[in-house]
């Protein structure tokens, strides 16, 4: 650890959590404890801390008091986390119904957020400073991981137009402090290309952090313009908020020289995974608990996909209890050879807006079809669009190498797989634009599966 990476680490950041009334720096130590604790004993903690929460939001927030008494249950007879069961799921649509009545009574200073959703229509909610404090905690325990500190030089590669519209003086200067340095991920032009390549190299970040889309890119573009960047000293590339591809593990790793680490979290669920040396990801248990579920809402079987549910005990003022995230993931069971306690996601399948549905019925995840497009000649980006049953769209932007025979053979491998009945349309484009928030997706689908809308499932 360098000089000036303690000065920031040791009384720096600690000033700047305390200044905002954070407890971030004690609940981090507390982490980087309970992570050794033996599986019992995180347990027992967990169980304890649940019961907890439910009796706290039992009694101040108004939707979960009505919510108790119509079902009569009495939160403080919770003797275990599968008791958590009895309790509905909480879905984007309940908190849009109910933001004010979510609200805990006595609630603290609350900071309004929103995501922005595949359909346009937000999610708006609210994180207190407990939340917000949790979820640095867990965050930095991570980053701890892999022999970085707050403090060591960062390049983000993140945020909507939103997001960078509020970078006022006093986050300016934080962020020069702490040597954080931020990229707009959703000005992907060949121009900011360039841009961005130079500002890499000129940094030399000890860790990268961003959309493994983002991130991929910019090393693509590094490696056509024959540009080395794995001479740098970067530690490690941290990538969340997508689904990360084998083939974008391959070229960020190559190119940055640098192992490539994947985060699972969402503004609004958290940050609720984070890879660790030996490659599981462990669930931050301490402060959430993980569920995966059937269509119908039924626990899923070990070793069985399902829709990650969460459950986030530090958000009390506005609690998230079995949420809904509109992702689809694998728990694991066996232990980390890390040593750490705890429980492993075995595996986030992606968004259920990156799976397709057939017109018989079958559902499919969308590397199905990526792999098609994604093998052509002279396909230099695309992205595919599930309209309906009976409609999906290809947009490829195209270069010299694409032409009919290639054209063809998505038409014929998507029929093959979605049926001959539907219409697969092609369409060359000059440019495919992130999301507003900065994000790419290879495959987004309209259509209703995993007994939810998907269009409305945000991130």
């Amino acid at each position: 650890m360098s000089f000036y990476t303690a000065i920031c680490s040791n009384f720096l950041f600690p000033l700047h959590e305390r200044i905002k009334g954070h407890d971030s720096v004690a609940l981090r130590k507390r982490l980087e404890e309970s992570q050794w604790w033996p599986a019992e004993q995180l347990e027992t903690y967990r169980i304890r801390r649940l019961q907890q929460f439910l009796v706290d939001i039992g009694q101040r927030v108004p939707y979960y008091q009505q919510l108790f008494k119509q079902l009569d249950f009495n939160p403080n007879r919770v003797r275990s986390l599968a008791e958590l069961q009895q309790l509905p799921l909480l879905t984007k649509s309940d908190i849009r119904a109910n933001v004010e009545n979510l609200k805990a009574t006595g609630h603290g200073p609350l900071t309004r957020y929103n995501t922005g959703g595949s359909s346009g229509e937000p999610l708006i909610f609210y994180m207190g400073k407990r939340r917000k404090s949790h979820d640095v905690a867990a965050k930095w325990r991570a980053t701890r991981w892999w022999g970085v500190d707050i403090g060591d030089t960062e390049l983000v590669v993140w945020g909507s137009p939103m997001e960078l519209g509020t970078q006022d003086h006093v986050r300016r200067l934080r962020d020069a402090l702490m040597r954080s340095h931020l990229l707009p991920a959703f000005e992907m032009s060949p121009q900011n290309l360039d841009r961005f390549v130079e500002a890499i190299r000129v940094t030399r970040p000890t860790m990268l952090f961003g959309y493994p889309s983002s991130l991929s890119l910019i090393a693509q573009h590094a490696r056509h313009n024959g540009i080395a960047l794995n001479n740098l000293g970067i530690k490690v590339a941290f990538v969340t908020s997508e689904k990360l591809y084998d083939e974008q593990r391959v070229i960020i790793g190559e190119v940055f020289g640098a192992p490539v680490v994947n985060g699972y979290g969402a503004r609004d669920a958290g940050f609720i995974a984070h890879q660790c040396p030996v490659g599981s990801l462990h669930i931050s248990a301490e402060d959430i608990i993980v569920e995966t579920v059937r269509p119908d809402g039924s626990p899923a079987a070990g070793g069985e996909a399902g829709e990650i549910v969460v459950t986030h005990m530090a958000t009390a003022d506005f609690p998230f209890v079995r949420y809904r995230t509109g992702d689809m993931g694998v728990l694991g069971n066996a232990p980390c050879a890390c040593g750490r306690s705890l429980p492993v996601l075995k595996e986030v399948q992606g968004r259920t807006t990156d799976f397709v549905v057939a017109r018989d019925g079958t559902i499919m995840h969308g590397l199905a079809l990526i792999y098609t497009v994604r093998d052509l000649p002279g396909v230099e980006r695309f992205k595919i669009e599930q309209i309906s049953l009976d409609q999906t769209i290809v947009k490829v932007v195209a270069g010299p190498a694409f032409g009919a025979a290639e054209e063809a053979r998505i038409i014929r491998d998507f029929k093959a797989r979605l049926g001959e009945a539907v219409d697969v349309r092609v369409e060359r484009v000059d440019t495919i634009a992130n999301e507003a928030s900065g994000k790419f997706r290879y495959v987004v689908s309209y259509v209703k599966a995993f007994g939810i809308n998907k269009e409305v499932s945000g991130a």
